[in-house]
């Protein structure tokens, strides 16, 4: 009969680590008999040991407008440890972010309407990455996934998350605005529900989903139709985003509008049937709407303003006919003058959008599908490092002809 010696016994009792395994018991002829016990490294896929190599490291602002790159949490000790993950949380390696037109904002002014740069605040919410590290509460993800990042925390309480509309929680912490630090980093400890898989779609589309969902939130607010004539107000990231899915949505006529010539230019490329409007100076509100009502075909329905210009927001509304719509994608200043009587008399509706909520899946199938074709609207990368001159260049577009910017960290 096979013995096991009380030595070998102990040792099978006792469970492997992460870090060590036994050899396996050596049969003889006769019976099991004791090896020479050596301690051996349990080997890894690499997804199952990520490389976290560099400290971490964020792009800060404060209330005196200064932009600086320095240490940020977690600490690289942090990260390879979990030690400061919660329940429910995961941690993610940033690999690519976009710079959004608020974080140029929180920078230069410092504040965005109620919401103010009071400390120095880390920037950025447009961001995709690999997931390096998972709370054990987390079935969901697993440490190599590709993810977006959606940069909400919600309370799953008041009437907003509970009607699905959770873009209006009372309690949002929405990354990147003040006091709640943005995504500008290495590494991020994240809750996993708000980790969207991407597969094998690139970093830099995944970090475009933030953008895209903002215009998918306003096409579907404003119930966009086959067929339906549409004014663009704004070539920027946002508006030319707008484009791409009122294109894809069979919008026709659509035209769009902007001051530089040159986004009116891209505009043209990613979408040849596009009708542009270059905004001139001195032209009033009611010259500038009637003349894109022309472009249009005098059909004009829905203005979809991208830029969050008062004058803009008052040329779309002189743009629509009787019963149009114009609906307020852009974010602009906190107190505006509007004609008031031409939307009165001509019953011509206006909306607003605030963020967004349940976009992402929606996005990631229009993109992996092809539907969806972002890449031409990246202009510029910059390393992590590098993210002074990255904001630079973002908050001089009309002289380096950036639309959207992003920063990388490989």
């Amino acid at each position: 009969m096979s013995r096991v010696s009380p030595a070998v016994r102990s040792l099978l009792r006792q469970p492997c680590s992460s870090q060590w395994r036994k050899t396996p018991l050596i049969r003889s002829s006769l019976a099991w008999t004791k090896p020479a016990y050596q301690p051996i490294r349990c080997l890894a896929t690499p997804a199952a040991m990520p490389s976290v190599s560099k400290e971490n490291i964020g792009v800060y602002c404060n209330p005196a407008h200064d932009l600086w790159v320095k240490e940020s949490g977690p600490s690289m000790e942090e990260v390879k440890t979990g030690k400061a993950l919660k329940e429910g949380e995961v941690t993610i390696a940033i690999k690519s972010t976009g710079i959004c037109g608020s974080d140029v904002h929180f920078w230069r002014h410092g504040r965005i309407g109620p919401m103010v740069v009071e400390h120095d605040h880390i920037l950025g919410h447009e961001s995709a990455g690999e997931i390096i590290a998972v709370h054990p509460s987390v079935k969901n993800l697993s440490v190599g996934d590709r993810v977006a990042v959606e940069p909400s925390s919600i309370c799953n309480k008041c009437e907003p998350c509970l009607t699905g509309r959770y873009n209006g929680c009372l309690e949002m912490r929405f990354m990147s605005t003040p006091p709640v630090d943005g995504l500008l980093r290495r590494y991020v400890n994240h809750s996993a529900i708000w980790c969207h898989k991407i597969g094998d779609m690139s970093y830099e589309d995944g970090a475009m989903l933030e953008p895209l969902s903002v215009s998918l939130a306003g096409m579907h607010r404003a119930q966009i139709a086959l067929g339906d004539p549409v004014l663009i107000c704004g070539a920027g990231p946002i508006g030319l985003m707008t484009l791409l899915c009122c294109a894809a949505a069979g919008a026709e006529p659509i035209v769009i509008t902007d001051i530089d010539q040159n986004r009116l230019n891209v505009a043209k490329e990613i979408c040849p049937r596009v009708k542009t409007y270059k905004v001139e100076p001195g032209v009033s509100m009611e010259e500038a709407g009637a003349a894109m009502s022309k472009l249009a075909g005098g059909a004009l329905t829905t203005a979809l303003e991208c830029s969050g210009v008062e004058s803009s927001i008052a040329a779309a509304i002189y743009s629509v006919k009787f019963g149009g719509k114009v609906f307020v994608i852009g974010v602009g200043k906190p107190d505006m003058q509007i004609p008031f009587m031409r939307l009165s008399t001509q019953e011509i509706d206006l909306q607003f959008q605030y963020r967004y909520a349940n976009t992402w899946p929606r996005a990631i199938r229009l993109v992996q599908s092809g539907v969806i074709d972002m890449k031409r609207l990246v202009t510029h990368r910059f390393d992590l490092e590098d993210a002074v001159g990255a904001f630079e260049t973002s908050a001089a577009s009309a002289k380096t002809g950036a639309i959207k910017v992003l920063i990388q960290n490989p």
